[in-house]
Formats: C-alpha cells, sequence, structure tokens
C-alpha cells in the first residue's frame, strides 16, 4: 500500500534528508495483510498473526472484524503491540472473519485516514479491505474518480480498489471485485471481507506474496508462512499469480481471470523482506540467503582472516560465505535491538553517533584481522561508510566488503521504499567509485546470473525473466502509468487531522 505522491519513494521531508541518510539506508517493504474465516477468535488469531508480520511494516496496524451483525474496525498507529496487546482491544473486535495489516514505517501522512483495513458502505453491506504493494496506475485511477465524481478520504491507492469495486455494475460482489481488479496495474496482494466473504488476490506477475493455510478447518489468507507458524496454523499452499480466492460459509471459489501469464515474483521478498523462517514460493528463505552467500563466495573471494556479517540483515548469506570459503564466521558487530527512530532525534550531534547507536564493534574480535563484510543489499551507502569506519576504529587491519546481491541501479514502484535513481550509489558511480565511497580495502556485489543459480537455475532468462528484478536490470515488468504520463504528479492534498 503506498501513498499516492508526486513519487512515493522519495516522500521524505527535504530538510530531514541527512537523518534519512543515515536511518534510511534499507530497503522497506510496505505492509503485510493476514486474514481468517469463520473462526470464534479471528481478531485474536489476525493480532498474533501480524506480530509475526511485523517486520513488513512498523508504522501503523489495523484489524477490521465482522460478528454477524455489523463491522467493527480498530486502527492505530505505532507497531501490534502498541495496539493490539491488551484484553480490551480484542474484545472490541468481536467477530468471526477478521482481516488484518500492518503498514511499514515512513514519514509524510502518518495519519490514521492512511491506516488499514480501509472499510467502505457499498450497495450489497460493507466491504474492508487490506493491501500489500502498489499500483502504477494508481494515481491516474483516482484522478479519473475524482473527476467522475467521488470523495475520496486518504492518499492511499487502496482506496482506489473500493470505488472500483463500488462503481462495478455486475450483482454478485465477486464479479465487481475482478471487474475492479481489471483496471488495475502494479503489484497487490489483497485481502478483504463483506458481512458473508472473505476474499483474496494476487497480481498476474505474483510480485507480492500471498500464502493460504489452515487453522482447526478455518482458512487463513497472509503475506508469509512465519504467520501461520506462530498460531500453529498448517501452510496449505501459495495463492497462485493472477489467482482470485473467495471463502463463504458454503464454498470455496478460486477464480482465474487473468489467464495463463508466466509469474515474476519479487526477487528482493527472498534477499531481504521476507522472514528468514518462512518459505516463499516453496523456498525456503534462510536456505536461500545461505546459497547466495555461498555463490557470492565462489564469485568474489576474499584474502582474509574471518567474515563478518552486518546484522541482521547480512546474517544468513554470512554463514554461506563463511562455510563456502572456509573463513571463520564470527559476530565483529553487535547489534542493539533496542533503539528505534523515534528515539532518535534529527539533531547533527545525534546524527553522527547514529551508527553506534544501533551497531557496536566487537574489538576483541575484528582487531588486528582482515575481515569480510557480509550485507545483503547497497542502497545508499551511507551505513555502509560509517560501518566501514566503525571497523576501521575498532582495530580492523582490512575490510573487504561484500554485498550478496547486484548492484541496485534503479528505483521500485512496487512496493518497496527505494530513492530516486541519483540517489541510489550503484546509480552514480561505478565499482571502484563505490569502493572508494564507503572506504573498503575491496568491493564485490553477487552476481545477476549469481541471485537466479541461488534460487535453482541456470541462469537469468532474458528473454523471460524468472523474477522481478528491475532493481538491478531496470526492466519493469508492468507498465508504469503514473510514471509515465504527460501530466506531472503532484502530491495531493489531505485535510490534517489529530490522532
Amino acid at each position: 500500500m503506498a501513498n499516492l505522491t508526486a513519487d512515493h519513494v522519495s516522500s521524505k521531508p527535504a530538510q530531514a534528508d541527512e537523518f534519512y541518510d543515515d536511518y534510511g539506508d534499507t530497503l522497506r517493504e510496505e505492509c503485510g495483510v493476514f486474514g481468517i474465516y469463520g473462526h470464534p477468535d479471528a481478531a485474536a488469531i489476525t493480532a498474533l498473526g501480524l506480530h509475526a508480520l511485523q517486520h513488513r511494516g512498523q508504522e501503523a496496524a489495523g484489524i477490521t472484524t465482522y460478528d454477524g451483525r455489523r463491522f467493527h474496525s480498530e486502527r492505530r498507529l505505532g507497531l501490534v503491540s502498541d495496539a493490539f496487546s491488551d484484553g480490551e482491544a480484542i474484545k472490541r473486535l468481536p467477530g468471526h472473519i477478521a482481516v488484518g495489516h500492518v503498514r511499514y514505517s515512513t514519514t509524510g501522512e502518518t495519519i490514521l485516514r492512511n491506516v488499514q483495513p480501509l472499510f467502505a458502505e457499498l450497495d450489497g453491506g460493507g466491504f474492508a479491505i487490506a493491501h500489500n504493494g502498489n499500483l502504477t496506475n494508481g494515481l491516474s485511477l483516482r484522478r479519473q474518480l475524482i473527476r467522475d465524481g467521488a470523495i475520496c478520504q486518504s492518499t492511499s491507492d487502496t482506496e482506489v480498489m473500493l470505488h472500483l469495486v463500488a462503481r462495478s455494475k455486475r450483482p454478485r460482489f465477486t464479479d465487481r471485485f475482478i471487474d475492479a481488479l481489471r483496471t488495475l496495474e502494479g503489484a497487490y496482494a489483497f485481502v478483504g471481507l463483506t458481512n458473508k466473504k472473505l476474499v483474496g488476490a494476487r497480481d498476474p506477475l505474483g510480485i507480492r506474496p500471498l500464502v493460504l493455510g489452515e487453522l482447526d478447518g478455518h482458512p487463513i489468507l497472509t503475506s508469509e508462512t512465519c504467520a501461520l507458524d506462530i498460531i500453529g496454523a498448517r501452510h496449505v499452499r501459495d495463492i497462485e499469480p493472477g489467482e482470485v480466492i473467495v471463502f463463504s460459509s458454503d464454498k470455496v471459489e478460486t477464480l482465474r481471470p487473468f489467464g495463463s501469464v508466466p509469474p515474476r515474483p519479487c526477487i528482493f521478498e527472498y534477499i531481504y523482506f521476507a522472514r528468514p523462517d518462512s518459505v516463499v514460493g516453496g523456498h525456503s528463505v534462510y536456505q536461500v540467503r545461505k546459497t547466495m552467500g555461498m555463490q557470492l563466495a565462489a564469485e568474489a573471494p576474499a584474502d582474509a582472516d574471518l567474515v563478518v556479517p552486518v546484522p541482521d540483515s547480512g546474517v544468513p548469506a554470512a554463514i554461506g560465505f563463511s562455510q563456502a570459503s572456509g573463513l571463520p564466521y564470527e559476530l565483529g558487530i553487535i547489534r542493539n535491538h533496542y533503539v528505534g527512530r523515534t528515539f532518535i532525534q534529527p539533531t547533527q550531534s545525534v546524527r553522527d553517533q547514529g551508527v553506534r547507536m544501533k551497531h557496536s564493534a566487537n574489538r576483541a574480535v575484528v582487531e588486528g584481522k582482515r575481515i569480510v563484510l557480509i550485507d545483503d543489499s547497497l542502497v545508499r551507502g551511507t551505513t555502509s561508510v560509517k560501518i566501514v569506519r566503525m571497523m576501521r576504529e575498532a582495530g580492523a587491519r582490512e575490510v573487504h566488503f561484500r554485498i550478496s546481491s547486484p548492484p541496485i541501479t534503479h528505483p521500485d514502484y512496487y512496493g518497496i521504499d527505494t530513492p530516486d535513481r541519483d540517489k541510489l550509489l550503484a546509480a552514480t558511480h561505478d565499482l571502484e567509485g563505490m569502493r572508494r565511497y564507503i572506504g573498503a580495502d575491496s568491493l564485490a556485489f553477487l552476481s545477476i546470473d549469481g541471485i537466479y543459480k541461488a534460487m535453482g537455475h541456470e541462469g537469468r532468462d532474458p528473454a523471460r525473466p524468472q523474477y522481478t528484478d528491475h532493481c538491478f536490470t531496470g526492466e519493469y515488468p508492468t507498465p508504469l502509468t503514473d510514471r509515465d504520463g504527460e501530466e506531472s504528479p503532484r502530491q495531493l492534498s489531505l485535510l490534517a487531522e489529530a490522532s
């Protein structure tokens, strides 16, 4: 789910750029979704599922339920534990159907109106929807809807879906839902509920993930299998790309309205976003990341004494690199898990100490050693600069940086928060320029083919790529209508309100 700004990947306020250079030098996924049908403890189970998906979004959380007579909704800014840890919140959410959502952390438009699930009263009854991904024609659709008389309450592209379903002339809800999907471009995994149904849908290319689970005979739809594990549910299967699935009291409908399209799931789910204990597309995320590290060791070995992960993102790849290279794996950096962005105030003196508050050098391990630092991606490079400097100040003799993914040269428009291209280090520097910028003795990335080999392929098929990998290649798999239109996108207005 994305805010409909002129460029959703650069919607941070200009005066905070330096602050976000320090603390925003990572990729962040938009959100996670969860839905369950027919369970008497639907809200409590959804809250637990959202806890497991917290890594996909820390800005806000929401749950909507239906109890057979009316809909109930709780939407709050902050973490799932802030909103749903006490029993009172769950008591306010009675019902046997529930959908939930976690939204990723960003600045600007952090207001209650954008927190999902979004809800609308349609002529057939209420409809609540939660969305993971980003619509690349959402802004264009919204403008047309407003020209036609629609009244929008948020700056979320998800709200477009509510209007499209409402305007469909088809008599059945499922057909109206599919009518709306046919209008969309981009990436989405939707989970929604009505007073009779739980519905899920995945975009035709399967860019964003969605899985089906089962708990005590009750179906669950969610972004990752880790959300099933936390509640003791069984993983049934992945929702197929382009599939629409509808649960009601008497049947399950599985529809494929888009025909057969070669899938292209997002490669970054495996590199970064999914939790290591999840299974995505039949692949163990942890094992894939380890294999990427092993492939990196084969492609870019280093003459060094030990392997050090950049925690926590680089840990599985560092284990693989260590095993393949024979170099010992050591925790040369210790992460403080209790430092959040809200604690760090954007003053210059604190900025200068920011990385040290999150990562501390383990001097006893790195002093006098030649180390190989392993991370999963390099975005702006500002955090890498400070980590390399921290290792040298702790006494490391040499610092060799290895990245278990290819250079990120293009921004994303499918639900990943990336900077504009001119702020991506690999788009503005060659390899030697990047090495000098971060201050490492050597720098190397995993190749494009190496990523595909780690996924079990011989390499990337340029005629029909197996994954969505535009951040590395610049090959976007769908139209980018909002970016390519003649009219320059602008920030949409939104009434400021207390939350």
